[in-house]
């Protein structure tokens, strides 16, 4: 079964970004310098992870995604200190 990761990327103005992948490490390499990364993390490199989340399904990973988009920087940034991976 194919494992699902939530992840937020904190780009280098400082701002938050959040997405769904099977792969962090690919992913990461992708926005940071790969014309497959997200268009808005382009031309905000380098990105560092700073929150990831596993799951076991895309539904899950997705429903969890949906909500960091929806939450306000604070609310991301204290999702992110109770984390504390990275």
């Amino acid at each position: 079964m194919t494992k699902y990761y939530c992840y937020i990327l904190k780009c280098s103005d400082s701002t938050l970004y959040a997405g769904i992948t099977t792969d962090l490490k690919r992913r990461l390499e992708e926005h940071n310098s790969s014309p497959l990364g997200a268009k808005y993390t382009s031309g905000r490199r380098p990105v560092k992870l700073v929150y990831s989340r596993e799951f076991s399904g895309r539904a899950e990973a997705s429903r969890e995604e949906a909500a960091i988009k929806k939450m306000s920087r604070a609310e991301k940034l204290g999702l992110i200190k109770l984390s504390k991976k990275y």
